[in-house]
């Protein structure tokens, strides 16, 4: 017999909250049937609205508390939470360190099934918030005005915003300050349902430690109308622009940076240092949005990987070089190899701004890349992977095995994927030991981890 569900669409019902989903909703039921609740924390009492029921669970919105947590930060910016830029700011930062650490502890135990690793307490911020060095702001227009700001969850509707709370303040500052230039030029921002318009995101990139910014324009056809009087306005506006960058994205999706890039004002890239090393950073290089806690993970890996002056180490999922080139000086040789290709030629710049000689960086898949090795007789004492968050696939596990290091570093972004791959490499003989979650994103539900896995 077909069970009904309890609660239909705009019901109002008063649940305590039992527990957090992995993203970080509350977790209230009705006769064992699920509402996933936002701004709602274990152990309190709420009266909720129900928004959306499924077979299996319902959506919901807190209406008011009977009973609030110890946990609760008072001041909350609904829009911070409504657009997903701060889902847990109403948690206090110590409740969030802990969800976690619990978040890692389940899917080690129940994805991995490894009941005796332990999962240590999560490695947090001093100063949790204002920590991104790069913002991707979508741009609309709203009530006849250019906007910027951040699309409701699950939605693509623009709430307008100027304080992103999250975002190193001179990032907020130039969005700010840009906004009534690009007003005063008459720019069109984009509009997803005409097809009209042409400005559709902001990127700007900071270097924490240099202050430099990087402007990317995201729009949809190549020509801006007064493109050089915008980005003279810009330059006298907003402090440390040492680039500006076009990004041409003529389709419709979600993707945020085209594949045609032009030069408007200054470098191609801005500098930063991370660990004593400088980079250089494009547009589209991938870099760790936090840069005190990248330095705080990567130092994590390499004081675990325990390394030696006549290590040979594999830096799988290279980049732009951070990790194998912070652990240079340490090792006789580093070996980086990573499928994008322009990843590459960045990290062969930045181990010769840094004068690294022992670095060899090839372009490839990995897995491809360790047979080649492997016929050429490479004896890696470590690799050290840092995937997607789709984690690793089965033949990348596999050929990194059939390597025969002493130690795998696993750096995940993705507690899941990485649960489901420690198991695999279980099965080949590579066991992990403590697992360190690292808090790269405060306020959200991300969660970065390391171990080490060892024959």
């Amino acid at each position: 017999m077909k069970k009904e569900i309890p609660v239909t669409k705009n019901d109002k019902v008063w649940v305590v909250i039992e527990d957090l989903t992995h993203d970080g909703r509350g977790v209230g039921k009705v006769d064992y049937y699920p509402i996933f609740i936002e701004n709602a924390i274990p152990g309190e009492e709420v009266e909720v609205r129900v928004l959306k029921t499924t077979k299996k669970f319902a959506y919901g919105k807190v209406l008011q508390w009977k009973v609030k947590s110890e946990n609760r930060v008072e001041d909350v910016e609904s829009d911070w939470i409504r657009t997903g830029i701060a889902p847990l700011h109403h948690m206090t930062y110590d409740a969030q360190l802990q969800f976690k650490q619990n978040q890692v502890e389940k899917v080690i135990h129940r994805i991995g099934g490894f009941d005796s690793v332990e999962v240590k307490a999560t490695k947090g911020m001093e100063v949790p918030s204002k920590y991104r060095n790069k913002a991707q702001i979508p741009v609309r227009k709203l009530n006849d005005r250019l906007e910027f700001g951040f699309f409701r969850r699950n939605s693509h509707d623009l709430v307008p915003i100027e304080d992103f709370y999250i975002q190193e303040p001179e990032i907020d500052a130039a969005l700010i300050a840009i906004k009534p230039i690009l007003e005063r030029f008459n720019v069109k921002p984009y509009d997803e349902k005409n097809q009209t318009g042409n400005l559709k995101n902001i990127v700007i990139r900071k270097g924490h430690y240099t202050n430099q910014l990087m402007i990317v324009l995201v729009t949809k056809k190549k020509k801006i109308f007064k493109i050089g009087e915008i980005c003279k306005a810009i330059v006298e506006e907003v402090p440390n622009v040492s680039s500006m960058i076009q990004s041409i994205h003529t389709e419709n999706n979600n993707v945020i940076l085209g594949k045609e890039f032009v030069r408007l004002y200054g470098d191609e890239f801005i500098e930063d240092e991370l660990l004593g090393n400088t980079y250089q950073i494009s547009a589209k290089s991938f870099y760790q949005v936090n840069t005190k806690q990248a330095e705080c993970l990567y130092q994590e890996a390499i004081d675990r990987a325990e390394l030696k002056k006549t290590d040979v180490v594999i830096d799988a999922y290279c980049g732009i070089g951070t990790i194998g080139l912070s652990l240079a000086d340490k090792v006789s040789k580093v070996y980086g190899v990573e499928v994008v290709s322009d990843a590459i030629e960045d990290a062969k710049k930045n181990a010769e701004i840094n004068h690294i000689e022992n670095v060899e960086f090839e372009v490839g898949k990995a897995e491809y890349v360790f047979d080649k090795w492997l016929e050429e007789e490479m004896k890696p004492n470590v690799i050290i992977v840092d995937p997607p968050r789709k984690g690793l696939s089965e033949s990348f596990i596999e050929a990194s095995a059939k390597m025969n290091p002493e130690k795998i570093v696993y750096i995940s972004c993705d507690p899941a994927t990485f649960a489901r791959d420690l198991k695999l490499y279980a099965d080949l003989g590579y066991q992990p030991d403590y697992v360190q979650p690292i808090d790269m994103f405060p306020q959200t539900s991300h969660i970065e981890c390391v171990t080490v896995l060892k024959k």
